[in-house]
């Protein structure tokens, strides 16, 4: 038992100290952005660095507790997406980027659709047992609801302020709910 709690421990200061080395290089980015005047970016960065501090944010205000390996998924979720993608620009410098994200989100969403129906199957207060079958379906049906709205996010930010989120457009729109299915589906099964 000590040396559960020991390697416990261990990853856990691990996630912890990963987290927070790819928030301490949001940080430097930030000000060598603002060094540049590149103000938009500079904010656009804080308010990502912001967000990596969600889940404990969560875990906090509403005592949800959060498995460690899944708030260090979340953080670097966001930091490879919003920080890497956008601010870096690796969407255009690599060309499978959106790809993978797009499917390690289906993986991570199908993960919360999961949580969600978990948490409500084992609440003693809510009368509700629901069949293991249903729950994969409501995790895979979640993680491509959220898909979906995020197609219609990038759609809707392109045509409104001239953006570029959806590249190639119609074909970039069913490739990543393509892989958001997969990653969802991978999700559904384990």
């Amino acid at each position: 038992k000590l040396a559960k709690d020991w390697k416990s421990r261990m990853i856990e200061k691990t996630h912890f100290s990963i987290s927070n080395i790819l928030r301490v290089s949001i940080v430097v980015a930030s000000i060598g952005l603002i060094i540049e005047q590149s103000y938009f970016l500079a904010f656009a960065s804080i308010a990502i660095l912001l967000l990596t501090f969600l889940p404990a944010i969560l875990q906090r205000n509403y005592r949800v507790t959060i498995p460690i390996e899944f708030e260090f998924f979340i953080v670097f979720f966001i930091y490879a997406s919003l920080f890497l993608g956008e601010i870096k620009a690796y969407y255009t410098y690599f060309w499978w980027w959106d790809i993978f994200l797009h499917t390690l989100s289906g993986v991570l969403l199908g993960a919360i659709g999961f949580i969600l129906v978990y948490i409500l199957n084992t609440n003693p207060k809510v009368q509700l047992k629901m069949r293991p079958g249903f729950i994969a379906l409501f995790a895979l049906s979640f993680a491509l609801a959220i898909g979906v709205t995020w197609e219609i996010f990038e759609f809707m930010m392109d045509s409104f302020f001239g953006l570029n989120m959806q590249k190639s457009g119609l074909v970039d729109t069913m490739w990543d709910l393509i892989v958001d299915f997969v990653g969802a589906t991978i999700a559904a099964i384990i």
